[in-house]
């Protein structure tokens, strides 16, 4: 089954705008605001390749998936 985004789960107390999850990002899903904190502003464009919270450094993005019915 093909992963589908659930959400960008983002805990903005966490992240102190490195920027990390943005470069790493294939689709330019993530933005830093004007507070340099990381937003989705396109997350109709993630592809769920977890890149961004692979190397977020402080673990402040978690991509859940929308795994469907059949799973709990």
């Amino acid at each position: 089954m093909a992963r589908k985004l659930k959400e960008h789960q983002i805990n903005r107390d966490w992240c102190k705008g490195c920027g990390i999850c943005v470069a790493f990002c294939p689709k330019q899903v993530l933005e830093l605001d004007k507070h340099d904190k990381v937003v989705a502003v396109r997350p109709e464009d993630c592809i769920c390749c977890k890149l961004c919270e692979i190397r977020c450094p402080d673990l402040a993005i978690e991509i859940i998936l929308d795994e469907g019915e059949d799973n709990d």
